[in-house]
């Protein structure tokens, strides 16, 4: 680091998706040279992989506002801002333009996969002169040469979506987990499109109690009565699937209603087997299909399936940042001072408080979990409140203490928490309201540290469900 001052080094982003790309457009826009490095092939890789999945927000609270900034000269066309987009048209209409951007286009690196974050020259436990230290962040591309970045700042906005919680009970794989991989999908493979064969006149076996799990089974019960073969089964670790249900009509957003009642109904009419109290202790792979072995409110635990769609919630990938100095909550996995406002045994999205880099900020000054990621284990998180997070973050760097402290957003005192609650929203007049709430109000002001109840927010576009979908409740 003696050639080149920390300051003058880049802002390093981890990961090219909504909360990313908005990171190095808030970094541009206040003077600071970001380097956005992307595991995948493209812009939003892992929003492509749910792209047929409908968001629940409308364009309008979907695009971060520096990146529409950035885009403007460009003669990019906003989409209409009351429409649903799909995750395929999220990146087609908005994260691929933005990418492009004159701006954005030389400052990204695909095929670039983040393995290590360290403070350069310095181990955890080393702390004289850390603080003047950087960062040096370790990475693979596609052909597996190792390459490290050097960094004044690392955000890492790398996500959840692909670090699944296990199978097995307890927080832990089953027994044969890894070797049963191929059997496993995620939560939300697009059974009615390009999976349609590896579940059409087959058996799959859907884990999970979140929306998630409500949206793959309800597509495999579509495709069953295309073909009739099809045979699914569903199992949660709960007793009752009462929560998912809802209040069906009673309930005070239809679409959510729409979603239970739909559900109960094919469990009601046979078109799918509900298992409760479902422990999941050994997987065994064969040639076709996995035999999976444990216990059920039934008894004992026997099946043969063809394909297991893990709807279990997602955990964040903390093994690259074993070497910087965190202050994570240990029940979460969130920031400590972030943990309280967004534990889903005491949050939904619509209560989540705005927050911004005081409230993210760790042990080791300059770097930062922001998006998805920040909040570990919590499902709650919104696609707004992270580009909030972001814009904060780039004030900090920047110096602007008061930018940084001062949170502004113009969306409903309401979030949503899940995006595929949208089943119907392209049918005429169907509900196109969040899940937790009412209409756009008036902009929120909020300070940090001087408090706000009230959560504001919208969803990714990946379905999450509750405390109890982790565990598959």
């Amino acid at each position: 680091m003696a050639e080149v001052g920390r300051n003058e080094l880049p802002v390093v982003v981890i990961g090219a998706g909504p909360v990313g790309l908005a990171a190095a457009a808030h970094l541009l826009e206040r003077g600071l040279e970001p380097l956005v490095l992307e595991a995948g092939d493209g812009p939003g890789a892992a929003v492509a992989s749910w792209g047929q999945v409908r968001l629940f927000s409308p364009w309008r609270y979907d695009v971060d506002a520096a990146a529409t900034r950035l885009l403007a000269p460009t003669g990019w066309v906003a989409p209409d801002p009351d429409a649903l987009p799909t995750g395929a048209e999220l990146v087609a209409h908005y994260l691929a333009p933005l990418a492009r951007t004159e701006t954005i286009a030389p400052r990204l690196r695909t095929h670039t996969r983040v393995v290590a974050v360290a403070r350069d020259g310095a181990d955890k436990t080393r702390s004289l002169g850390r603080e003047r230290q950087g960062y040096r962040v370790r990475t693979v591309d596609s052909t597996g040469t190792v390459v490290d970045v050097l960094a004044r700042a690392v955000i890492d906005a790398s996500g959840t979506y692909g670090h699944s919680n296990p199978l097995g009970v307890s927080g832990l794989p089953a027994a044969g987990e890894d070797q049963a991989a191929e059997f496993v999908t995620g939560p939300l493979p697009d059974v009615l499109g390009a999976d349609r064969a590896r579940f059409a006149g087959r058996h799959t076996l859907v884990v999970g109690m979140g929306h998630s799990a409500a949206n793959t089974l309800l597509s495999l019960v579509e495709l069953a009565a295309a073909d009739p073969a099809t045979t699914i089964t569903w199992a949660i670790r709960g007793g009752s699937a009462r929560r998912l249900f809802g209040g069906g009509t009673d309930d005070e957003l239809p679409a959510r209603g729409l979603l239970g009642t739909r559900l109960k109904d094919a469990v009601e009419a046979g078109q799918l087997r509900l298992l409760t109290r479902v422990s999941i202790e050994h997987l065994v792979p064969g040639e076709e299909s996995v035999r999976v072995l444990g216990a059920s409110r039934e008894g004992d635990l026997d099946l043969n399936v063809h394909s297991i769609a893990n709807a279990t919630g997602f955990r964040p990938d903390l093994d690259m940042l074993r070497e910087v100095r965190l202050d994570l909550d240990p029940v979460v996995e969130a920031p400590t001072a972030l943990a309280p406002l967004i534990d889903p045994n005491q949050h939904s999205c619509g209560t989540v408080p705005a927050h911004g880099e005081r409230v993210l900020a760790h042990p080791d000054d300059g770097f930062y979990l922001a998006g998805m990621k920040s909040y570990g284990r919590a499902p709650t998180f919104l696609l707004a409140t992270g580009y909030e997070q972001v814009r904060s973050i780039a004030a900090a760097l920047a110096g602007d203490r008061a930018g940084a402290d001062t949170v502004e957003l113009a969306l409903p005192a309401t979030g949503v928490c899940s995006s595929d609650l949208a089943l119907e929203a392209d049918q005429p007049g169907a509900a196109t309201s969040s899940c937790c709430g009412s209409a756009p109000a008036e902009p929120q002001l909020v300070t940090l540290g001087v408090g706000s109840g009230a959560g504001v927010g919208f969803a990714t576009g990946v379905a999450h469900g509750r405390s109890g979908d982790a565990a598959g409740a």
